[in-house]
């Protein structure tokens, strides 16, 4: 079976599959002992009485590394950091510290020139002397999980594009859960992702409780109407790293772009979407419920957002790890 055909479901991440992932040794900083090892991936386990397993009560990101640089990890650290505050969450270390674990990670798995790695990074409030959601029970600091894995996207799904169907799943309002919040409880999502799995879709399209278009399951979502892009508002939506930088792109070489509310019908209507994560970069949308979008093609604005951005990416990351690491020293420290 191919890669394709493998991702026939959830193309938005859909990877071209290596075999070195099998062996990679997994970064775990222990929240108790405050050791921080490199694990065999077979034997990277954590406790029955972690947080994230008991009461899913963590933060994640997803990061990408190019030739053993972090890519865009001011912006990155620092969302972890926001979404930690806001949980009441003290990492107990400085996010320099946490930019040079996921450094000994990289360099433990010798990516330094590797283009393609994704690293999942994981943060649970760590252990409990009994299974309860108050974090009183809570013992030592959080645990922090990294894993380094060698993922390129499936050219041929890039180059096919995605199928969305509408979920009748909301985006919650930030007074239920925070939708800014890089949260380990994905219930919402994970709900409009099997909605596009049963009926064979790429993704579900989720709207706000008003009836706006906000976002899809994994990954943000934008329309172009008449050479002009239409971002959904950010509220009710996770704060995407990727999509800010899109936005950045488009308003720094003179592309007409816009955060609005806007609905289904305009969507359906639309001259090109595509669909920005940092995983798949920007993937052109072909299809929402069944009516072709534009061409049923990628656009030629969402294929020059496309080079901008890798422009962008490559400029970030040719850059050494010691000016990286100053972007996070000019940064004020955390504090709860």
């Amino acid at each position: 079976m191919s890669s394709l055909d493998q991702s026939k479901n959830g193309a938005t991440h859909a990877t071209v599959p290596n075999e070195k992932n099998q062996n990679i040794l997994i970064g775990m900083r222990d929240g108790v002992s405050g050791d921080f090892k490199l694990v065999p991936r077979k034997e990277a386990v954590v406790s029955v009485f972690d947080s994230n397993f008991l009461i899913g009560d963590g933060i994640w990101e997803g990061v990408r590394a190019r030739n053993g640089r972090i890519q865009f990890a001011k912006d990155h650290i620092n969302r972890l950091f926001q979404s930690s505050k806001a949980m009441f969450m003290d990492l107990g270390l400085s996010k320099l510290q946490l930019l040079d674990l996921l450094h000994r990670t990289l360099d433990a798995n010798k990516m330094s020139n590797e283009p393609h790695v994704h690293i999942r990074l994981v943060v649970s409030r760590g252990l409990k002397s009994t299974p309860y959601q108050n974090p009183s029970v809570n013992i030592g600091l959080p645990l922090i999980v990294i894993i380094p894995e060698i993922k390129a996207t499936d050219p041929g799904v890039k180059m096919q594009g995605l199928r969305l169907i509408t979920s009748h799943i909301r985006r919650g309002p930030p007074d239920v859960k925070d939708e800014m919040w890089n949260h380990i409880s994905k219930a919402t999502d994970v709900q409009a992702c099997i909605s596009a799995n049963v009926t064979g879709a790429d993704e579900s399209l989720m709207l706000d409780l008003n009836g706006f278009v906000k976002t899809c399951n994994s990954t943000n979502f934008f329309i172009v109407r008449d050479g002009e892009v239409w971002a959904p508002t950010k509220n009710n939506q996770m704060q995407g790293i990727t999509r800010q930088k899109s936005i950045d792109v488009c308003r720094a070489n003179g592309i007409p772009v816009r955060e609005l509310d806007f609905t289904l019908t305009e969507a359906y209507g639309a001259d090109e979407a595509f669909c920005t994560g940092t995983f798949p970069s920007q993937i052109h949308v072909r299809e929402i419920d069944g009516r072709t979008i534009g061409s049923g093609k990628r656009g030629p604005i969402t294929e020059r957002i496309q080079q901008l951005y890798m422009e962008m990416v490559v400029n970030d990351t040719e850059r050494t790890r010691a000016e990286i690491q100053q972007d996070l020293e000019a940064m004020r420290p955390f504090k709860l």
